[in-house]
């Protein structure tokens, strides 16, 4: 991609998601992600109402009027994106490929974290770690992230969850909140990596999909490629027994999804390729 071009898709992201991080996610991002605890801020006057356990003695006795101590929230917090950059991303029917929208959400969520002072890391991820990008703060950072979304070109093809929450517990020592961006159109062999990345980190799923890896259209005979195998299957989509079945099987797997997320403890949302990302991650927040 020329660098013009690439400079020119890198401020349309950016436009798009700043404006909506300001405007929409970064009161509910600070609400539903919590600093690691309350710090000493200041003294004031005892008002009615406070609770007598905040009173500072100390002072009081000073001044021989009562005070207590105000305490903030220890806001600065490590935010991990692991974003699946597998050739299955490369896919979408809707308004968006995969990636494209697996893009402005980092944007957003990579805007939202900078704006609660939190540092901003990414690990790019196929069936190996393909990029790891260390946290820090910054619009420049944030800038070179968006860019990398946007060209970068894995090596790899395939998808492997339980590779990347492996690397992430090993590689962030810090408890850190860590959005797993992925279609997690896989086996389910993360689950382990999951519930022990989970314990030391604040894990998030993000769950990316395109409408016709739910439904077949009625259009005949096709043939179909796996993106990430090579691998070609003929499908007469006329027949309503395949379509029926190829439904029934995507809402399978999405159940047994769900499944694991609410076993290990991890918050979920899903986001459609034709729909707007507002609703989705708007809805997490409030839930957390």
């Amino acid at each position: 991609m020329e660098t013009a071009e690439l400079l020119k898709k890198v401020r349309k992201v950016e436009i798009k998601t700043r404006g909506l991080s300001n405007q929409l996610f970064s009161g509910e991002y600070h609400t539903a992600f919590k600093g690691r605890g309350m710090t000493f801020s200041e003294v004031r006057e005892y008002q009615a109402g406070d609770d007598i356990r905040a009173i500072d003695w100390n002072v009081t006795a000073r001044f021989n009027n009562t005070y207590v101590k105000i305490f903030e929230e220890e806001r600065e917090m490590t935010v991990m994106l692991l974003v699946d950059v597998s050739a299955s991303g490369e896919f979408g029917t809707q308004k968006q490929l995969k990636q494209e929208l697996i893009t402005e959400l980092c944007a957003v969520l990579a805007f939202s974290a900078i704006q609660n002072n939190d540092k901003i890391g990414v690990i790019f991820f196929t069936d190996k770690i393909e990029k790891f990008i260390p946290p820090k703060k910054g619009k420049t950072h944030i800038l070179r992230i968006i860019r990398d979304l946007i060209e970068f070109k894995p090596e790899h093809k395939k998808t492997d969850i339980k590779q990347a929450l492996k690397y992430l517990t090993n590689v962030i020592k810090k408890r850190s909140i860590a959005f797993v961006i992925s279609d997690f159109i896989t086996d389910a062999s993360f689950i382990d990596a999951l519930k022990i990345a989970n314990k030391k980190h604040d894990l998030v799923a993000l769950r990316i999909y395109d409408k016709r890896e739910m439904e077949l259209p009625n259009i005949g005979l096709v043939k179909f490629m796996d993106a990430e195998t090579g691998t070609l299957k003929w499908m007469d989509t006329s027949d309503k027994n395949v379509r029926n079945h190829f439904y029934a099987e995507a809402k399978k797997q999405e159940a047994s999804l769900k499944e694991i997320f609410n076993r290990s403890g991890v918050d979920s949302a899903d986001i459609n390729t034709a729909d707007s990302y507002i609703k989705p991650l708007m809805n997490l927040f409030k839930r957390r």
